[in-house]
């Protein structure tokens, strides 16, 4: 609204431009008084002003629209149940790279549209109360104009829609290779992966170039129409002048007040078109990352429970109990026995490979949810009332550890006050910190840059042995370890279980589960 209040402050600047021009003309001395110039100056100064506010109030919009979309798509992201509908890296490009597209659609293409509903209306009326000549150049004029951008706007939405998809094929590119870049050395693959990499790029570029070749065709249209309309007027307004063309005007021939008045007014007629053409790739882009992100929220992939937020311990025994439990993976449906873990126990969870060992600690981590049965934790069901409180008393060891970007020592505690070196002893880990160039500052990557295998899970009992859990869920923790590692981590689970907590393990090692109270076999059937 403040952005049309701004554009149609022009007319009432071109009637003072017109009467002062037109004075002169006639020989009136009318900018001696400065009327008109100071009159002239206010309203350019409240238009400035209107714009300032306007544009303030858009650009707050656009970055609140992309901070609300990027914080729900991460919150999604993060407590999905399932794999993600896209790669790693489509989704970072889409939250990262792509979600500012939306920003020009809301600071540009949305007050351009608003403009061209209301401004080209009130010019066209006020250019029909002076000359029905002029007002029919404008009127058959300007219509075309959203026409053919209508046309052009097919092509530009199918083209931004093919930018996207490739912008989000290239990352999902890089990341994956990313992944496997020792395996690809090993292979000596590298002159693969180049031309593979060359290729993706070349497509992204000619998306890019195809984006582009339809903007400027959008704005050589309209460009093309508003000059043709606004020489059309020029024309009829100077020969009218000269007396050459005594019609178009209603009771007396066209005024040098009136001439100057249309003249002026003409290209404003125009400006508000040529704006939404501007903007016409950015509504364009801006509704094709709308579709990706819509595709997104509508996929139906499950949420896990609770928020993962902190709302404090459940408390009770930390009693495990499971009955008629069914957990759907894809189209297999998953039925565990019924049992009954006590506090402090020691389980093995043993079966051939994808027989559902991790789907169970999942499940008991309320990280999958069941689709039948029921599953009670210190007393309580499990659901979306008492899981978060329920994980504050749980630990997990992967089979493949996780780091975030920062200090060992952050790894381990969290930022919490107490000293890790109790943990790092009891996970015998110490000697590994010693070897490390900082020390308990030394940064980790995701994937733990710098630690082997072997060692990044003793770090993740570290980690484990400082939050001092009721139950410490592991998932092959001595798979792909020599015998001394697995030894060391072995002996590391069973300390943390001599302190107090159940340990429940999914494993193919026999040695592993020789040591635990009990072992629990599935089978594939």
């Amino acid at each position: 609204m403040l952005s049309v209040l701004g554009a149609l402050i022009w007319p009432l600047q071109a009637v003072l431009v017109a009467f002062g021009v037109s004075g002169l003309l006639q020989g009136q001395d009318i900018w001696k008084s400065g009327t008109v110039a100071a009159g002239f100056i206010l309203l350019g100064l409240l238009r400035a002003v209107l714009g300032y506010a306007a544009e303030g109030q858009l650009f707050q919009a656009a970055d609140g629209i992309v901070s609300a979309t990027r914080a729900r798509m991460v919150l999604r992201e993060s407590l999905r149940a399932g794999p993600a509908s896209q790669g790693a890296g489509g989704l970072a490009a889409l939250a990262g790279e792509k979600l500012e597209m939306i920003v020009p659609y809301v600071t540009r293409y949305a007050p351009a549209q608003a403009r061209v509903m209301v401004v080209p209306l009130v010019i066209l009326a006020l250019a029909f109360s002076m000359s029905w000549a002029v007002g029919l150049v404008l009127l058959i004029s300007g219509p075309l104009i959203p026409v053919f951008m209508a046309l052009v706007g097919f092509a530009a939405k199918a083209a931004s829609e093919r930018q996207m998809a490739e912008i989000g094929t290239l990352n999902d590119l890089l990341v994956d290779r990313l992944a496997a870049l020792v395996d690809i050395r090993l292979l000596d693959a590298g002159d693969a992966l180049i031309t593979g990499f060359a290729g993706a790029a070349e497509r992204l570029r000619a998306q890019t170039m195809a984006v582009l070749r339809v903007a400027f065709l959008s704005s050589t249209v309209l460009e093309l129409f508003a000059a043709i309309g606004v020489a059309m007027v020029a024309v009829y307004c100077g020969f009218a002048l000269l007396g050459a063309l005594e019609f178009g005007a209603y009771s007396t021939p066209l005024t040098p007040f009136e001439a100057i008045f249309l003249l002026l007014l003409a290209p404003e007629f125009y400006q508000p078109l040529r704006d939404l053409s501007t903007a016409w790739h950015d509504k364009a882009s801006a509704l094709a990352v709308a579709a990706e992100i819509e595709a997104l929220e509508s996929d139906g992939a499950d949420a896990i429970l609770g928020t993962g937020g902190h709302s404090g311990a459940l408390t009770g025994p930390a009693q495990i109990a499971g009955r008629g439990l069914v957990v759907q993976r894809g189209a297999q449906a998953i039925a565990y026995p019924d049992f009954d873990i006590a506090p402090g126990e020691t389980l093995a969870i043993m079966g051939p490979s994808g027989v559902g060992k991790t789907s169970f600690l999942l499940m008991l981590a309320g990280l999958e949810t069941p689709r039948e049965g029921a599953l009670t934790v210190a007393g309580h069901p499990l659901d979306a009332q008492t899981v978060d409180g329920w994980r504050a008393r749980l630990a997990w060891v992967p089979q493949t550890p996780h780091f975030l970007n920062a200090s060992l020592r952050h790894n381990i505690s969290f930022g919490g006050d107490a000293p890790v070196d109790d943990a790092l002893a009891a996970a015998a880990v110490s000697d590994v910190v010693a070897r490390l160039p900082q020390g308990l500052n030394t940064r980790l990557g995701e994937t733990g840059g710098g630690l082997s295998g072997g060692e990044a899970r003793r770090v993740t009992l570290a980690r484990a042995f400082y939050a001092a859990p009721d139950v410490l869920l592991a998932d092959e923790p001595t798979a792909d370890l020599d015998d001394e590692t697995a030894a060391l981590v072995a002996e590391g689970l069973l300390a943390l279980a001599a302190k107090g907590a159940a340990l429940i393990v999914a494993t193919h090692d026999p040695a592993l589960a020789a040591r635990m109270d009990r072992v629990i076999r599935l089978r594939g059937h």
